[in-house]
C-alpha cells in the first residue's frame, strides 16, 4: 500500500513539473502577443520571432533574446539596445509564470504605461525598462514584487510619486530610477529601504531633508555602496557627523544640485568612500580639513558652485585623483601642495596669491584651471614637472611678464586670456603637434604672429598639419603681416585676430582653411583685396574696420553689411546691395539675395510715424494729468481699521510687458523730455494704460528725464489690461507731467561693435544679425529699455538699450564692463556680450534670456494672480539665492548698486533667483549714479548714509541695507514705498516694522498668507530679526557673508 501512495505521488510530481505541450503554446502565444506590439525592429531581431506547426510541439522556442530552463518555461527576455520601437503590453506576458528577467533598457522608442497588474508577475527578480519612453505613474503594485532584486526605470518618461511601500522588496539590491519626473519624501523613502546596495535617484523632483528625524537610522546606511541624489528638491540641511560615519560600506555619494542649504559636517571616518560630489548643493563655510588628510580614501571630491569661503586646506591625501572646489568663495593662498591629483579646478574663487606657487607642485597633473581669481606675478616656469599637462587655463587673472617657452609635449587646451601678458608670443606654441585650443586674447602681447615653421615637425609628425582648431589673439598690439604660414593650419574652425594692429594683405592661404566657421579679422589695418573661395563652411565672417578694397568676392555676398562695415571705403558692394541675415550668425541662403533696405525712405515713413505717435502720447499724457488732479489715492487696511496710502509722490510698482513686436533695424531710439509712460498709475481705483504703440515705435527708449522711475521688467511677454493683477498693482504715480518732445533717430543697421565676453562659435552673431531679430519690449528702468530678441535660430536674449548721456567715454566703459562680464553663478544674470555703436544712443548690453518672472511680480500681484503665493519656505528660499548672488558679486570687488525686486528674477519652477542690472553703475557718469541712487531712494532702497553723501557712490553695504528691505517685503508682503499709517503716525516700511518689533507685535507685520504653525513663526521671527540687522546703522551693519550665514542656519 505505501509503495503505490509512494508511486502515485511520484507521478504527480512528473505531471505537474514537465511542461506540457499546451503549457509551451501559451507562452509562445504570449511571447507572440509581445511581439505585435513592437512597430519597428531595424535589426529584425525581434522580426525572426516566426513559428511553424512544428515549433509548436518544441518546448523552449529559439527566439532572439528568449531564455528558458531546464524545464523549457521561458525565464528570461532579454532585448536590450536593438533600436526597438512601439507601445509595450505587459499585459501580453502575464502568462509567462517563471519569468525572471525582463530586460528592455536602452532602445529609446518603447512608450506604454506599466500596468499595476505587472505586480502580478511575481517570479520576476530582475526588471530593467531603463532608456525608453515609458510614460504615466509607477504603480503601487511593483512593491508586490517581493523577489525583486534588480529595478531600473531610469531615462523615461514617468511621474507623479513614488509609491510607498517599497520596504516590502526585502531582496532589493538595486534601485535606479535617475532621469523621470517622480516625487516623494525622501525620508520616507530612505526610510523604507533595507538591504539596497546602489541607490539612483537623481534628476527627478524628490524632495524632504537628509536629516534624520527623532534619531531614526534606516538599515540601509549599513549595506549602501552607490547613492546618487543629484538634480532633486533635497534641502533641510545635512546627516551630522555622527550619521555619516555610519555609512560604513559607501563608496560614492552624489548630492550635487540640491538646496541643502547648510554647513558640510565632518565626514568622520568612512573607510570605503571615494567619491563626493557636492556641487551646487547650497552649502556654505569653511571646507573640511579631514576630505585632504588622507584618513577617507577619496579619489574625487567636488565642491564646484557652493558658497564654501575660508582658505583651501593643506592637501596630503595621496588617493585624491580630482579636485574641483571651483565658484566658491575661498581665499586665501594656493596650497602648497595638490598632491598625486591629475584633475584640479579652483576657478572663479577669491585666491590671492603669486603664481609660481604652482612650480613646486609635483603632482601628475593632466588638468589645471585657476582662472577667475585674484592670482598674480610673472607667468610660471612650466618646462619640468608638467610633462603630462593637457589642459591649461590661467585666465582673467594679473599675471604680467613675458611667456616663456611651453614645452608641455601633451598640452591640448590653453587658454591665457585676459591677463597682462605682453612681449611676444612664443614660436613654440604654434609648431606643437598636439595644442587645438589657444587663447591668448586681451593681454599685450607685441610683434608679429610667429607662424613661421608652423609645419617644421611635420616631416616626423602622423599629422601633416598642426591640429589647431580655435586660435583666439584678439584685443593685443601685435604688428605686421598676417603670415602666408596660417594656410598650414587646416583644421582651424575659429580664428579671431580682432582688434589688434596688424597691417599688410590678406594671405591668399586663408582659402585653405577649409573648416573654417568663425573669422574675426576686424579694427585692424589689413588692405588689399579679400581672397576669394573662402571657406565654404563660414558661419561668422567682420572683417570691418580694415581698409579693404576691391569687390566683396561671390561667395561672401550672403553675408550682412556688418561683416565689412565700417571701415573698408573703397570696399565694393555687389549690385543690389548685401542681403539680410537669417539672425542666427549664419547668411542668408535666400534665392533671390535679398536686397538692402532703403535707409531714406525708411527714415521718413519712421518720422512720419513718430509725428503721429508723439501727438498721441501727449493727448495720453494730458488725459492722465487731468484723471490724476481729480482721482482720491486708494486706501488699504492696516492696523485694524486704520488706513495705509499706497504711495508716495512717486513709489514702485509693476506693469506687465506688452508683447509689441518689432526688430531693431525699425527700432526707432525715442528720446523724451517726459516721464517714461510704460507703467500704470493707479490713481482714485483707475487705471491708466498707456496705449499699445505700432511697431514702429514699440521700441521706444526711456525716457531721458531725471528721476526715471522703473517699469517692472518682468519677463512674461504679457499685455497688461485694466482688469489684469499687473495692471491692478501698485504702481508709480506723478500728478505733473512735462511737456514731451521727441527725437526720432532710425539707423538702419547697427554699424558698431559687437564684443562678447565669451565667444563662441555657437553663441556668435553679428551686429546685424541682432538689428534684425524680432524683439519686443519688455520695460524701462532709469538705466534705459529692455528688450527681448529673438534670434533666428531661437535663441533668447534680453537687450538693454542704455540712455543717452548715460554712459563713460568708450575706453573706461570697455574696461568696466568686460569686468562685470566675467561674472558667472548661479544666481546672477550673466552678459554675453555688449555694443558699442558709432552714435551717442547706440550702447547695448546682451544678456541671455531667462523664463521668469520678477520678484516684484510675484509678490505684489493682485487677483486674478497668475502665480500662487509664495510659501515661507519659497520666500526663504528666495531670500537665500540673493544673498549667495550678493556675495558673490561682493566677493569679486562689484556692489550690486540697484537692488530691488523689479531686478530679481525668479526663474523655473523651484523659483530660483538671479540678480540683473548689477553693476552697472560702473558704466555711469556721476550723474548717471547719482539718478540711480536718487531712485533707489524714491523706492524706498536707498542706503541713509547715500542719502547724506554730496558724491554718493554704491557700496557693500548699501547692498545690505537694499537687501534688508528687501527681506521685510517678503515677510509683509508690503512695498518698500508704502507710507502706513498707524498709531505712531505715518511711517516707511523699515519704520513700522522697527516699530513692530519694539512693541512685541511682530505677527501684526507677518503676511497673514504665511503666517503658519509654531515652528514656522519662530522662522520668521529669525528672518526678521536678520532684516533688522541689515538696516542698522552703517558701522554696525553686517557683511553680505554674515547675512547668508544667518539666512542659511534658519530652521523651518
Amino acid at each position: 500500500m505505501l509503495l503505490q501512495l509512494i508511486h502515485i505521488l511520484f507521478l504527480i510530481f512528473i505531471y505537474t513539473n514537465i511542461p506540457t505541450a499546451d503549457s509551451s503554446n501559451e507562452e509562445i502565444k504570449a511571447l507572440l502577443e509581445f511581439k505585435k506590439g513592437i512597430s519597428t525592429d531595424p535589426l529584425r531581431k525581434v522580426e525572426s520571432w516566426n513559428v511553424s506547426s512544428s515549433d509548436l510541439v518544441k518546448i523552449c522556442p529559439n527566439f532572439y533574446g528568449i531564455t528558458c530552463d531546464e524545464k523549457g518555461s521561458v525565464v528570461s527576455i532579454n532585448l536590450d539596445g536593438i533600436e526597438l520601437s512601439g507601445e509595450i503590453k505587459f499585459s501580453t506576458l502575464f502568462m509567462l509564470k517563471n519569468l525572471r528577467n525582463l530586460s528592455l533598457s536602452g532602445n529609446n522608442g518603447l512608450t506604454g504605461r506599466i500596468v499595476p497588474a505587472i505586480g502580478s508577475m511575481y517570479s520576476l527578480q530582475y526588471l530593467d525598462l531603463s532608456g525608453n519612453g515609458f510614460y504615466g505613474p509607477v504603480p503601487a503594485r511593483i512593491n508586490e514584487l517581493y523577489g525583486l532584486s534588480y529595478l531600473n526605470l531610469s531615462r523615461n518618461n514617468l511621474t507623479g510619486g513614488f509609491p510607498n511601500g517599497i520596504g516590502n522588496l526585502q531582496q532589493l539590491a538595486v534601485l535606479d530610477l535617475h532621469s523621470n519626473s517622480l516625487w516623494g519624501d525622501l525620508g520616507v523613502l530612505f526610510g523604507e529601504l533595507r538591504n539596497v546596495q546602489y541607490v539612483d535617484l537623481s534628476d527627478n523632483a524628490f524632495y524632504g531633508s537628509l536629516v534624520m528625524e527623532n534619531g531614526v537610522v534606516p538599515s540601509v546606511v549599513n549595506t549602501v555602496q552607490y547613492v546618487n541624489l543629484s538634480g532633486n528638491r533635497l534641502g533641510g540641511g545635512f546627516f551630522s557627523g555622527e550619521v555619516f560615519g555610519m555609512f560604513r560600506n559607501l563608496h560614492v555619494l552624489d548630492l550635487s544640485d540640491n538646496e541643502l542649504n547648510g554647513k558640510l559636517p565632518s565626514l568622520g571616518m568612512l573607510p570605503n568612500l571615494e567619491v563626493l560630489r557636492l556641487s551646487n548643493a547650497q552649502l556654505f563655510g569653511p571646507v573640511p580639513e579631514e576630505l585632504f588628510e588622507g584618513l577617507i580614501p577619496l579619489k574625487v571630491v567636488d565642491l564646484s558652485r557652493n558658497g564654501f569661503s575660508g582658505s583651501i586646506p593643506k592637501i596630503n591625501s595621496t588617493s585624491l585623483i580630482t579636485l574641483n572646489l571651483s565658484s566658491n568663495e575661498l581665499s586665501g593662498s594656493l596650497p602648497p601642495s595638490v598632491g598625486n591629483c591629475q584633475i584640479v579646478d579652483l576657478s572663479n574663487n577669491l585666491l590671492a596669491d603669486d603664481i609660481s606657487v604652482m612650480e613646486n607642485w609635483e603632482s601628475p597633473l593632466q588638468v589645471l584651471d585657476l582662472s577667475s581669481n585674484k592670482l598674480t606675478g610673472n607667468f610660471p616656469n612650466l618646462t619640468s614637472g608638467f610633462n603630462g599637462l593637457v589642459s591649461l587655463n590661467l585666465g582673467n587673472n594679473s599675471l604680467k611678464g613675458s611667456v616663456p617657452p611651453i614645452m608641455i609635449p601633451n598640452l591640448v587646451f590653453l587658454d591665457l586670456r585676459r591677463n597682462e601678458l605682453d612681449g611676444q608670443i612664443p614660436p613654440g606654441l604654434f609648431t606643437s603637434m598636439t595644442l587645438t585650443h589657444l587663447d591668448l586674447s586681451n593681454n599685450r602681447f607685441t610683434g608679429p604672429i610667429p607662424l613661421h615653421g608652423s609645419q617644421e615637425k611635420s616631416l616626423i609628425a602622423l599629422s601633416s598639419y598642426p591640429p589647431m582648431e580655435f586660435l583666439d589673439l584678439s584685443y593685443n598690439t601685435l604688428t605686421g603681416p598676417l603670415s602666408s604660414d596660417i594656410g598650414n593650419f587646416r583644421r582651424l574652425r575659429v580664428l579671431n585676430l580682432g582688434n589688434d594692429g596688424l597691417s599688410g594683405e590678406l594671405p591668399n592661404e586663408l582659402t585653405k582653411l577649409g573648416q573654417l566657421e568663425y573669422l574675426d579679422l576686424s579694427n585692424n589695418h589689413f588692405k588689399g583685396r579679400i581672397p576669394d573661395k573662402l571657406s565654404p563652411e563660414l558661419k561668422f565672417l567682420n572683417v570691418s574696420g580694415n581698409d579693404l578694397s576691391g569687390k566683396i568676392p561671390e561667395n561672401l555676398r550672403n553675408f550682412s553689411s556688418a561683416s565689412f562695415y565700417p571701415g573698408n571705403p573703397s570696399l565694393s558692394q555687389p549690385v543690389g546691395g548685401l542681403p539680410p541675415v537669417t539672425g542666427d550668425g549664419f547668411p542668408s541662403r535666400s534665392p533671390n539675395g535679398g536686397k538692402g533696405h532703403d535707409s531714406k525712405s525708411s527714415i521718413k515713413i519712421a518720422i512720419i510715424v513718430a509725428s503721429v505717435v508723439a501727438a498721441l502720447m501727449i493727448a495720453f499724457v494730458l488725459l492722465a494729468y487731468y484723471r490724476a488732479q481729480i482721482g482720491d489715492f486708494r486706501v488699504k487696511t492696516a492696523f485694524g481699521g486704520q488706513t495705509s496710502l499706497t504711495s508716495r509722490d512717486i513709489k514702485h510698482g509693476i506693469s506687465g510687458r506688452p508683447t509689441t513686436s518689432m526688430s531693431f533695424s525699425n527700432a526707432h531710439l525715442l528720446t523724451s523730455n517726459s516721464r517714461s509712460l510704460s507703467g500704470q498709475s493707479e490713481l482714485g481705483g483707475d487705471i491708466v494704460e498707456p496705449p499699445v504703440m505700432p511697431p514702429a515705435y514699440a521700441a521706444s527708449s526711456a525716457s531721458m528725464i531725471p528721476n526715471l522711475i522703473d517699469a517692472d521688467p518682468t519677463p512674461s511677454g504679457r499685455k497688461s489690461s485694466p482688469d489684469s493683477p499687473v495692471a491692478s498693482s501698485p504702481r508709480f504715480v506723478e500728478t505733473i507731467e512735462q511737456q514731451v518732445t521727441l527725437d526720432v533717430y532710425s539707423p538702419d543697421r547697427f554699424a558698431g561693435q559687437l564684443y562678447f565676453f565669451d565667444p563662441r562659435p555657437q553663441l556668435s552673431f553679428t551686429a546685424e544679425d541682432l538689428s534684425r531679430a524680432p524683439a519686443e519690449i519688455l520695460g524701462r528702468s532709469s538705466h534705459g529699455t529692455l528688450y527681448k530678441a529673438t534670434l533666428g535660430g531661437g535663441h533668447m536674449l534680453t537687450v538693454k538699450w542704455l540712455r543717452v548721456g548715460l554712459t563713460k567715454d568708450k575706453k573706461e566703459f570697455a574696461k568696466e564692463i568686460k569686468k562685470i562680464g566675467t561674472m558667472n553663478h548661479p544666481n546672477v544674470v550673466r552678459l554675453v556680450a555688449y555694443y558699442w555703436g558709432p552714435r551717442e544712443q547706440e550702447r547695448l548690453t546682451l544678456a541671455n534670456y531667462i523664463e521668469g518672472d520678477s520678484l516684484a511680480l510675484h509678490l505684489y500681484e493682485t487677483t486674478p494672480r497668475r502665480y500662487s503665493l509664495l510659501s515661507f519656505n519659497q520666500r526663504l528660499k528666495v531670500a537665500i539665492d540673493v544673498a549667495r548672488g550678493l556675495s558673490y558679486l561682493h566677493g569679486r570687488g562689484i556692489p550690486h548698486g540697484n537692488l530691488k525686486p523689479t531686478n530679481i528674477i525668479l526663474e523655473g519652477p523651484q523659483y530660483d533667483a538671479r540678480l540683473t542690472d548689477f553693476g552697472l553703475h560702473r558704466l555711469m557718469t556721476p550723474a548717471g549714479i547719482a539718478e540711480q541712487i536718487l531712485n533707489l531712494g524714491a523706492l524706498g532702497y536707498r542706503a541713509p548714509e547715500l542719502a547724506n553723501a554730496s558724491k554718493p557712490v554704491p557700496s557693500f553695504k548699501a547692498d545690505v541695507y537694499a537687501f534688508g528691505v528687501i527681506l521685510m517685503e517678503l515677510l509683509t508682503r508690503r512695498s518698500a514705498g508704502d507710507i502706513i499709517s498707524g498709531q505712531s503716525g505715518a511711517v516707511d516700511l523699515t519704520d513700522w516694522v522697527r516699530l513692530c518689533e519694539q512693541e512685541g507685535r511682530v505677527m501684526d507685520c507677518i503676511d497673514r498668507d504665511i503666517a503658519g504653525g509654531e515652528q514656522q513663526s519662530k522662522a520668521m521671527d529669525d528672518l526678521l530679526e536678520v532684516s533688522l540687522r541689515c538696516i542698522l546703522p552703517l558701522t554696525e551693519r553686517p557683511t553680505v557673508r554674515q547675512i547668508l550665514e544667518d539666512l542659511c542656519a534658519i530652521s523651518v
